[in-house]
C-alpha cells in the first residue's frame, strides 16, 4: 500500500482486512493463585450512525459525537482499487492514490498543503485491493474548509506532468530498494501461488507498470472510478448531523460519474493446488519461509471462528503457538506469525518467518507440525479464553480512536461488510467454541493444501526435500 501526506502522517486501513486480533499462549502456565479473575470486556462504543444517499447516489455516513477532542475525521471510499488496474500495469492505483494530493483543477500541491496547516489539518490518499480512499483529519472549527478541500482532490486531482514523472521516479526506487529484500521476493511468489492468475495476485508494481503509467492512464482510471454512486463519504467527530449533511451536499452534491465504471472483479478461488517454490537469493544468510492458501471473500461465515483460530496459532504478537515454539523454544527466528487477509472477492491465509540458512528444512517442518495440531486436537478452554480476550483487547484497542472508527468502517464497506460488523466482531468472538476452531483448521490449516514459498540460497534446497519438490522461480513463473 502506498500512503500519501500533506501534514500530518497516519496509516490507512485499506485492502483486505487482516483477521489477526492479538496474541495467545499456547502453553499451560501457572499463575499466582492470589491474582484477580479477569475483568468483563468493555463494549466497543460504536455510535449511532445516520446513514443517507445524496440525490447522485453518494452515500454519506455521519457519526456525531458530543465529547473528546474537538476534531472532525473524514473518508471518501471509492469502489476500484489494485484489483481493477490492468494486467499490464499492477499496482498502477498506488500511483493514482499518490497523485491525487499533488495538484488539483484550482490547487497546486504547495497551496493544498498550505491550506491545510492554516486549518491543522492532515488529508492523504492510499489504494487497497478493492478500492481507493482518501481520508482527511482536522480540527471542528475548520470543517467546513477540510469538506471542501477532500472534495477539492478527490473530484479535481489533474495529474500535473512534472509530479507524475517525480512519483514515477520515486516509485521506482522503492521499487528497487523493496526488490532486494528477501520478504518483497516471497511475499509476491505467496501471492501468485495462491491467487494465480486472479487480480489479487497481482498487486504489488513491477518496473514495467510504472514506466507505462502516464498521466493520461492516471486520468482515465480516475474517470472511470470516482463516482459517486460507487463511493461513501463518512463524517465523524464534532460536528451535529445536519452540518455535517450540508457540508457533504455542498461539496460533492454536483458531483457526476463520467463514463462507465469498472467492471466488477471476479471472485477469486478458494482453493488451489499447492505448489513449491525456492526463489534462489545467492549469498543469503536467512531465509524467508511462507505458507498459504486462498480462503473466504469477506463476510464469510467462517470469518469471525478463522480470526480466533488464526489468534491461536500466530495472530499477533509473541505469545502464540509459533512464536513460542520457533522463537522461544528453538530459537529459529525473532518472530513467527499467520494472518487472515481478507477482500470482498476473496481472501488468503498466510503465515511465515525469516529463520537461518541452517535451519530453513526444520522450520518449515515446525510449521507443518503447528497447522496440524490445530487440525487434529481441540483448543484448551484456557487456551481458547486466553485467545478470545486478546482478539476482543486488539480490536477494541485498533478501534479507539474517532479516526480509527472511521476509517473502518469506510474499509468493511469497500469489503462488503454491513456497518453493524464493526460492533459484532467482539461479541461474535465470544460464542466461538473451540470445536469451530477445529473445523476452521480444517478447513484451512490442513498443511498438504498449503502452498510453501522459501526466498533463500540454492544450498538450503537440500533441506526441502522432505517437504515435496520445490521448483525454481522461473520455472514456476515467479
Amino acid at each position: 500500500m502506498r500512503t500519501t501526506f500533506k501534514t500530518l502522517a497516519f496509516q490507512f486501513l485499506s485492502a483486505g482486512v487482516v483477521l489477526a486480533a492479538g496474541s495467545a499462549g499456547a502453553a499451560e502456565v501457572a499463575l499466582p493463585k492470589d491474582l484477580p479473575p479477569y475483568g468483563n470486556d468493555k463494549p466497543l462504543p460504536v455510535p449511532a450512525i445516520t446513514q443517507k444517499a445524496l440525490p447522485n447516489g453518494l452515500a454519506v455516513w455521519v457519526l456525531p459525537r458530543t465529547d473528546g477532542p474537538p476534531k472532525v475525521d473524514l473518508v471518501l471510499a471509492v469502489r476500484g482499487g489494485k484489483a481493477a488496474d490492468a494486467t499490464e500495469l499492477p499496482a498502477m492505483s498506488d500511483l493514482l492514490a499518490a497523485l491525487l494530493t499533488e495538484g488539483t483543477k484550482t490547487r497546486s500541491s504547495v497551496q493544498i498543503a498550505e491550506q491545510l496547516q492554516a486549518i491543522g489539518a492532515s488529508l492523504g490518499a492510499s489504494a487497497g485491493n478493492d478500492g481507493i480512499t482518501v481520508a482527511a483529519s482536522g480540527l471542528a472549527s475548520g470543517a467546513e474548509r477540510l469538506v471542501d478541500l477532500l472534495a477539492d482532490v478527490s473530484l479535481n486531482a489533474s495529474f500535473p506532468e512534472t509530479e507524475v514523472k517525480l512519483a514515477k521516479v520515486n516509485a521506482l526506487q522503492e521499487l528497487k530498494a523493496a526488490e532486494a529484500e528477501p520478504d518483497y521476493q516471497a511475499n509476491r511468489a505467496i501471492a501468485r501461488a495462491v491467487y494465480g492468475d486472479h487480480p489479487y495476485g497481482r498487486t504489488l508494481a513491477t518496473e514495467s507498470s510504472i514506466e507505462k503509467t502516464d498521466r493520461a492512464t492516471l486520468a482515465a482510471a480516475h474517470a472511470a472510478r470516482f463516482r459517486p454512486d460507487q463511493a461513501l463519504l463518512v463524517i465523524s467527530g464534532r460536528i451535529d448531523v445536519d452540518t455535517a449533511l450540508k457540508l457533504a451536499t455542498a461539496a460533492f452534491g454536483s458531483w457526476k460519474g463520467q463514463g462507465t465504471a469498472p467492471a466488477a472483479v471476479a471472485a477469486a478461488p478458494r482453493e488451489a493446488k499447492p505448489q513449491h517454490v525456492l526463489v534462489e537469493r545467492s549469498g543469503s544468510v536467512q531465509s524467508a519461509v511462507r505458507l498459504g492458501r486462498p480462503v473466504f471473500a469477506a463476510n464469510d461465515a467462517d470469518e469471525i471462528p478463522a480470526a480466533l483460530a488464526n489468534t491461536v496459532l500466530g495472530g499477533g504478537g509473541l505469545d502464540t503457538r509459533l512464536n513460542r515454539n520457533l522463537r522461544e523454544e528453538k530459537g529459529y527466528t525473532y518472530g513467527a506469525y499467520s494472518s487472515f487477509s481478507i477482500a470482498q472477492r476473496g481472501g488468503a491465509f498466510t503465515s511465515g518467518a525469516d529463520v537461518r540458512n541452517a535451519v530453513t528444512g526444520a522450520a518449515v517442518g515446525e510449521f507443518v507440525k503447528e497447522l496440524q495440531r490445530l487440525v487434529d486436537e481441540p483448543v484448551g478452554a484456557a487456551e481458547l479464553e486466553r485467545a478470545k480476550r486478546a482478539a476482543a483487547g486488539s480490536y477494541l484497542f485498533r478501534n479507539q480512536l474517532q479516526a480509527a472508527v472511521a476509517r473502518s468502517l469506510a474499509g468493511n464497506w469497500l469489503a462488503g461488510r454491513p456497518p453493524e460488523y464493526l460492533g459484532q466482531f467482539v461479541p461474535r468472538t465470544r460464542e466461538v467454541t473451540s470445536a469451530q476452531i477445529q473445523a476452521v483448521a480444517r478447513k484451512y490449516f490442513d498443511p498438504k493444501t498449503l502452498s510453501v514459498v522459501v526466498v533463500g540460497d540454492k544450498a538450503v534446497a537440500d533441506q526441502l526435500k522432505p517437504y515435496g519438490t520445490f521448483a525454481p522461480a522461473a520455472a514456476a513463473g515467479r
